[in-house]
Parts: C-alpha cells; sequence; structure tokens
C-alpha cells in the first residue's frame, strides 16, 4: 500500500500521517514514512528523538551518495539503480522506517538536476519497487511525484481546514494529482469545530470526494506541546486517523484476506 498525504501548510496532514503511520506499524506491518516536507518534520510528530533526527540528512543533501550513485560527470544517468538507499537512510524506529528527502531544488545559478534526478529515483524504488507499506508526508505541491511514480500511489489524501483558501488549494492539489494518473484522490477534513463547519466542507465537494471530516482536538495539541512536538496516539483525532487506515487498508487489501466469490 502506498499512499501520499497533502494539503495547504498547516491543516494537520502531519498530525493525520503520523497517526496513520502509527497505527500501521502497531498492526504489525512494515511502514516506510516518508517525509517529503521540507517545512515540517514528520520525524518529530512519530517521537523520534531530536538527537537521533538531527543526524539524518536529507536524501538530495547527501552529495557524497549522490556522486556514487550518479557520478561525478557531465553526463548522468536519469534512472540510477537506488533500490539500496531506503535501507541504508532510513532511521528505524518502533518499526517504522523514516526518510527525509529534502525539499526538490528549484533552477537558479546551480543546477539541481543531478540532485532532483536521484530524489525522483528513490521515491519511484520506495513507491514502484518495494513491498513495504509507504506513506509519505508530501508539501503542499507534488513534485516529488512523476507520472511515472503515480501509477504506484494507491490513494492521495488531501487534508483541508474548513475556509474557502484552503479548499481552493485542496482542489488544485487534487486536480494536480489526478493529472499525473492518481486515479483515488481522498479530501479530509480537519480541525472541525462546528456543525456549520462540518457542512461547509460537505458542501465544498462532491458526494463521495469528502472522505473523512476530524475535529479540532484541544487535548492534541496540549499533549503535543507536553511531549516536545509528537504527536499523541489517543484522543479523537487519533480514533479517526486510525478508522482512515483501515479502510486504506480495505482498499489495498493490506492486512485482509483476498476477497473470494
Amino acid at each position: 500500500m502506498k499512499i501520499a498525504i497533502s494539503g495547504k501548510g498547516g491543516v494537520g496532514k502531519t498530525t493525520i500521517a503520523s497517526n496513520i503511520i502509527r497505527y500501521l506499524a502497531g498492526r504489525g506491518l512494515s511502514v516506510y514514512a516518508v517525509d517529503a516536507d521540507p517545512d515540517i518534520s514528520l520525524g518529530t510528530a512519530l517521537g523520534i528523538p531530536d538527537e537521533e533526527l538531527r543526524d539524518q540528512t536529507p536524501l538530495i543533501d547527501l552529495k557524497e551518495v549522490i556522486s556514487e550513485k550518479l557520478g561525478d560527470g557531465a553526463l548522468y544517468p536519469l534512472n540510477p539503480r537506488v533500490g539500496d538507499i531506503p535501507d541504508r537512510c532510513a532511521i528505524d524506529f518502533n518499526g517504522i522506517k523514516l526518510l527525509r528527502m529534502g525539499g526538490v531544488k528549484a533552477g537558479g545559478t546551480a543546477c539541481y538536476c543531478r540532485e532532483n534526478s536521484f530524489l525522483k529515483a528513490v521515491v519511484d524504488a520506495l513507491v514502484l519497487d518495494r513491498d513495504e507499506v509507504v506513506v509519505m508526508d508530501m508539501g503542499a505541491g507534488i513534485e516529488h511525484l512523476t507520472r511515472g511514480t503515480a501509477r504506484g500511489v494507491d490513494a492521495m489524501l488531501v487534508v483541508t481546514e474548513p475556509t474557502p483558501i484552503s479548499v481552493r488549494t485542496a482542489k488544485v492539489i487534487g486536480q494536480l494529482a489526478g493529472e499525473i494518473g492518481i486515479e483515488k484522490v481522498r479530501y479530509v477534513g480537519n480541525k472541525v469545530r462546528t456543525d456549520r463547519e462540518r457542512r461547509f466542507l460537505e458542501e465544498s465537494f462532491a458526494p463521495g470526494e469528502l472522505w473523512a471530516v476530524l475535529p479540532y482536538d484541544e487535548e492534541m495539541l496540549e499533549g503535543s506541546l507536553e511531549g516536545g512536538g509528537s504527536t499523541p496516539t489517543k484522543g479523537r483525532v487519533a480514533d479517526r486517523a486510525a478508522d482512515i487506515a483501515e479502510r486504506l487498508m480495505a482498499e489495498s487489501r493490506v492486512g485482509t484476506p483476498t476477497a473470494t466469490s
């Protein structure tokens, strides 16, 4: 099962991603947690100690490894062999393997074509070649995904708050995901406080598009502050995230017997 989670900054996608990841790992599944959002630390939300996170360099900044895989010449392979990178560079924590991608480099005075090619090759290897569960915490964009990678993504969850700006951003992300070939785009409403906000979300999407609505959880915020940033695994949001994980597993036939006629 390969899941991408995206949304406008601050909507709570990392909170949802971390709860889904820990729930799946708690079910005994081998899970790669991919931090593809350069602005947020998925590792912190998962409760990985700061000293371990400080020692983990984002993949796109591993200059020696990139040179090893792509060489140092002007010409380099567009599809380098990077199948060993996930195990080699991940933090292994309570059954979860964390990879930090780093941001896709923008063009400018330096050419980052080599680094970007390496990063996309690692994502391809994770999504297309690995049997383990992969959950990617994306930024608001989907730069880490290509049309080739998209065919291996089982679903994209797009998280939105109950505001017009957040909903518009979510729909743009959903449209981009569809354009590169992700067939299942699921919208998730988050931080919903009132019935009015819930109705706003329900009226903003076509029937069946809004997959889940999660409440604003003061206890989760308090627990996050007390825990140094790690996301608590108990509470209403955690329970709803577990429900989402179960639905994803059922759709992907992960952890369940194959249906028979």
